[in-house]
């Protein structure tokens, strides 16, 4: 069924181009920018399939934002899902805030401009909420707003992604509701899963890092909310959908830690090398206590997450198989 026409940004990420398949397997046109899309092999996008019809690709970036204009004219939502990413501090943290800022701000205008665009989803994340040094809290929810400067305490996946996606998402929801623009926002957790680029996505290697041997990411799953590349996809399309959706949703469908995902993996995949209990005793997180995320909002709305962690292990596993990466 045709469902009408979309634009994605940051279509070649791990999000956006799982997204690109499950619209186009859904029945939408869709409209995705890559900052070069001459110059690089997008093949496992064009290659899906309806990609010959129903999609086609356009050149924008978050540093041009008027770059967005052409792509978004004529869709009836927006799925805004490209943010920079700069995990190893290469630039200040004012230069990613100000792109994602400012991209994001200009996506939304061309939003408002464009008339035909009904609704905005926008792809924030958990680290949005996480950091609060809120000892009472047992839980996270989406009443709450990460402490920036706290976040610049703790340092996680370097200063700016958690500030970053904190002060972007705070300005696209004032932003949305001094303009009358429809936009919601979806905060994933670590999203773990199979996945159609090329290189492993850095959630999954994080994911997967005591198969893979990467021991300087295992911090990542000491405490851990995870949820499947497909739940996310279709957590976004929901949402564009349903009628009565409002504000921020939580995407977070399992709490684990490293201790018990080492014992899954051992049990379950006894051909690789799984770290011990006792070689994973000195794992610390990362100086912050991490609550479980509630996604008891989107669950209301009667969102069911059809996926849990022994799936998510397993499409990750099997794609890094298939791409000579495992």
């Amino acid at each position: 069924m045709e469902k009408g026409r979309v634009c994605v940004t940051g279509g070649t990420g791990f999000v956006a181009s799982w997204l690109i398949k499950r619209l186009l397997e859904d029945g939408y046109s869709v409209h995705a920018t890559t900052r070069d899309p001459g110059k690089n092999d997008m093949s496992y996008l064009t290659n899906l399939p309806r990609a010959k019809e129903k999609l086609k690709l356009f050149a924008a970036d978050l540093s041009e934002p008027d770059s967005f204009n052409e792509a978004i004219d004529g869709c009836i939502g927006v799925f805004h899902v490209a943010h920079p990413l700069d995990f190893e501090n290469r630039e200040p943290e004012e230069v990613v805030i100000q792109r994602a800022i400012r991209g994001t701000l200009g996506i939304l205008r061309a939003c408002l401009d464009s008339k035909s665009v009904k609704r905005v989803v926008y792809t924030s994340s958990v680290a949005a909420v996480q950091f609060s040094n809120d000892k009472e809290r047992e839980m996270v929810d989406e009443s709450v707003w990460s402490d920036v400067d706290y976040a610049r305490k703790v340092k996680y996946l370097g200063n700016s992604y958690v500030v970053s996606k904190t002060l972007t998402e705070k300005a696209a929801l004032d932003f949305a509701q001094q303009n009358g623009l429809d936009l919601v926002t979806v905060l994933p957790s670590m999203i773990t899963g199979p996945f159609i680029n090329p290189q492993i996505p850095g959630s999954v290697s994080a994911a997967l890092s005591m198969i893979l041997g990467i021991k300087e990411m295992y911090h990542f799953l000491y405490k851990v909310s995870m949820v499947h590349t497909e739940d996310v996809a279709r957590a976004h399309i929901f949402l564009l959908e349903y009628s009565d959706a409002k504000g921020r949703y939580i995407c977070s469908s399992d709490d684990t830690s490293i201790l018990e995902l080492a014992e899954f993996l051992s049990t379950k995949y006894p051909e690789y090398q799984i770290p011990s209990a006792g070689e994973l005793k000195d794992v610390k997180g990362y100086g912050y206590e991490q609550k479980p995320n509630v996604s008891k909002k989107l669950l209301e709305t009667g969102f069911k997450y059809k996926y849990g962690i022994p799936e998510m292990f397993e499409g990750a596993i099997e794609c890094c198989k298939e791409k000579g990466l495992l």
